[in-house]
């Protein structure tokens, strides 16, 4: 079990890098596409747009680094973290439910919560 924590704990680091990479490219993409218009209107909306949807994406994102480094070092926290990010994960059709379906099978074994220093059956 110890290579599965270790593999949701790489999969949801490199899940929350994903979405980071995604906000940015949207923060670029949004706002820029506003500055090529010139038209002072459309300059103030995607600005707007453009900071507002990559900060919400990065406010996901960054609990998924968190909790990915959290397994990977060991800590017992991290399985909870995770574990709510798994189940909100399940939303997101098709890859975040594919993680949060596997991560949600890993960390409720009660194997996974004795490596952890949980208790079993938690």
């Amino acid at each position: 079990m110890e290579k599965h924590v270790t593999l949701v704990g790489a999969l949801q680091t490199g899940y929350g890098a994903l979405l980071t990479l995604l906000a940015l490219f949207l923060f670029v993409g949004v706002v820029g596409v506003g500055f090529l218009s010139r038209d002072r209107d459309a300059i103030l909306v995607t600005t707007f747009v453009g900071i507002a949807i990559p900060l919400f994406v990065l406010l996901v994102a960054v609990p998924d680094i968190v909790g990915g480094v959290g397994l990977l070092r060991w800590k017992s926290w991290a399985r909870y973290l995770v574990l709510v990010l798994a189940v909100l994960q399940l939303l997101s059709v098709p890859f975040g439910t594919a993680l949060g379906a596997y991560s949600l099978w890993v960390l409720l074994k009660d194997e996974t919560a004795e490596l952890l220093g949980g208790q079993p059956g938690q």
